[in-house]
């Protein structure tokens, strides 16, 4: 038996709208309206091969992302926005099936699959009803009950794909501006509706999945500095170069990539009483991907380049130096777009102990 989750109308404008949909013919009648809100709460339905990818998580993406170009080994991370107002989309629309994939979902099995980011339908008549027999689905789009005429026998002879919403965050509010029921679109094209995908979405997307390097810095003299004598901070050649990420949707020609350009090192001390070099704590990355200069014998008592100098010594607890590297992000699409995203970040910490010079009175 086809069954959807119930939608409930406040008020006499509901008892409106509900009569409405007992005398319109479509999906579902009544309390039984396609498109009902699961709710984050409700754990995406599962399925086997056959209709895998209607019933897979609308909170996974079909882009696929590819390293271009950085390192690929040793400790990475992700990095932080600096504009903390940024993120990527909450929602965005993709190619989901083909015609006959949707069709052997439909008729195979229960039937139980995600219509938009936020709904589903259960049983096979829902499916076959807007898909196969032409008959009309109702669901909520900002907030209006909008109807969607239906399609003949799956679109089985056009070539194309049906698209869905996918959301990022499904207790996100924004994740609902992708709730159009899933869609026909002819092949190689891209749907002329909100929030479809561009290749600055791609671009967005791929800021996430880049991976940088860890901030290891070297330390001269290592592990426990002295009060008022400089500590030399490096990192070698080649460590920090340029990470490029590829995005690209399938089925759609749109790809896009995302480059993330190492550009300072900054260090905090976890202290005030401490001096940093140079004096904005921004160590300058060269052009062969090192920072500072690497302690020479001899050099103890020279200011460095990139350095701190302790002026009061830990008492129990080591001081937090902290090392964040600074990602200047710039993108390029598949339609010649291009611009900046947001600087990045990473940052991590070591403790320092600092010690007082001892001196014997003979």
């Amino acid at each position: 038996m086809a069954f959807a989750h119930r939608v409930l109308w406040p008020g006499a404008a509901a008892a409106a709208a509900a009569a409405a949909v007992l005398c319109t013919p479509g999906v579902a009648q009544a309390n039984d309206v396609p498109g009902n809100t699961t709710g984050p709460s409700t754990p995406p339905p599962s399925g086997d091969a056959h209709h895998q990818e209607v019933s897979a998580s609308v909170t996974s993406s079909r882009i696929k992302v590819t390293q271009v170009s950085g390192p690929k080994g040793g400790k990475q991370g992700t990095l932080s926005s600096t504009d903390v107002s940024w993120e990527p989309p909450p929602c965005w629309y993709e190619p989901v099936m083909t015609s006959e994939q949707l069709k052997k979902f439909s008729e195979t099995g229960l039937a139980l699959g995600h219509v938009s980011p936020h709904a589903s339908w259960g049983g096979q008549k829902l499916w076959t009803d807007h898909y196969r027999d032409g008959k009309d689905a109702y669901n909520y789009e900002d907030g209006s009950l909008i109807t969607r005429k239906g399609y003949e026998d799956y679109n089985l002879d056009k070539k194309g794909y049906f698209w869905r919403g996918v959301a990022r965050d499904l207790e996100d509010p924004d994740s609902y501006g992708c709730e159009r029921v899933m869609f026909w679109q002819d092949a190689g094209e891209i749907p002329k509706v909100p929030n479809a995908p561009t290749a600055e979405t791609l671009a967005d997307y791929a800021y996430d999945k880049v991976k940088v390097p860890d901030t290891e810095t070297e330390l001269k003299p290592e592990g426990r500095s002295t009060v008022n004598l400089p500590t030399w901070v490096w990192l070698d050649k080649g460590t920090f170069k340029d990470v490029k990420v590829r995005a690209e949707l399938p089925g759609t020609g749109l790809w896009a990539e995302t480059t993330a350009k190492p550009v300072a090192l900054h260090l905090d001390p976890g202290t005030k009483d401490a001096e940093v070099f140079p004096a904005s704590g921004d160590c300058e990355i060269n052009d062969d991907g090192s920072i500072g200069t690497p302690y020479t014998k001899g050099a103890a008592d020279k200011t460095p380049p990139c350095g701190i100098r302790y002026l009061r010594a830990t008492d129990g607890a080591p001081y937090q130096l902290s090392a964040s590297v600074t990602w200047k992000i710039t993108w390029e699409g598949s339609d010649g777009t291009g611009g900046n995203l947001p600087d990045g970040t990473f940052e991590t910490t070591q403790d320092m102990n600092v010690q007082e010079i001892q001196s014997i009175n003979r």
